[in-house]
């Protein structure tokens, strides 16, 4: 049964970069859309990006259109979320997401498997 760990957040300071990692457990993750999600406090969830199974289609939010990256590399069973010029806006849990097959399904319903979230912390 499919299951995904998220990893890379931390503490850093407003321009900085990090790089996030969703990997897959007791499954592949290969044939599915993942996205990533965040959540900050107060605030509704939010999707940030998504990328499709081949990685050959990729979606964005607006708030982070031209500074966030997703990736995947399918030989190594992870997708990555590269964010640069961080904003104190951007501090949130990330969370990675799968299930379906297409990016467009989580449109209108929630991925069936998600992580348990990664923090990520942009502070002076």
């Amino acid at each position: 049964q499919l299951q995904l760990v998220e990893s890379g957040g931390g503490l850093v300071q407003p321009g900085g970069s990090l790089r996030l990692s969703c990997a897959a457990s007791g499954s592949t993750l290969t044939y599915y859309a993942i996205g990533w999600y965040r959540q900050a406090p107060g605030m509704e969830r939010e999707k940030v990006s998504c990328i499709s199974s081949t990685g050959g289609k990729t979606t964005y939010a607006d708030s982070v259109k031209g500074r966030f990256t997703i990736s995947r590399d399918n030989d190594k069973d992870t997708v990555y979320l590269q964010m640069n010029s961080l904003k104190p806006d951007d501090t949130a849990i990330y969370y990675c997401a799968g299930g379906a097959y297409s990016c467009s399904d989580y449109v209108s319903h929630d991925p069936h498997v998600w992580g348990q979230g990664t923090q990520v912390i942009v502070s002076a």
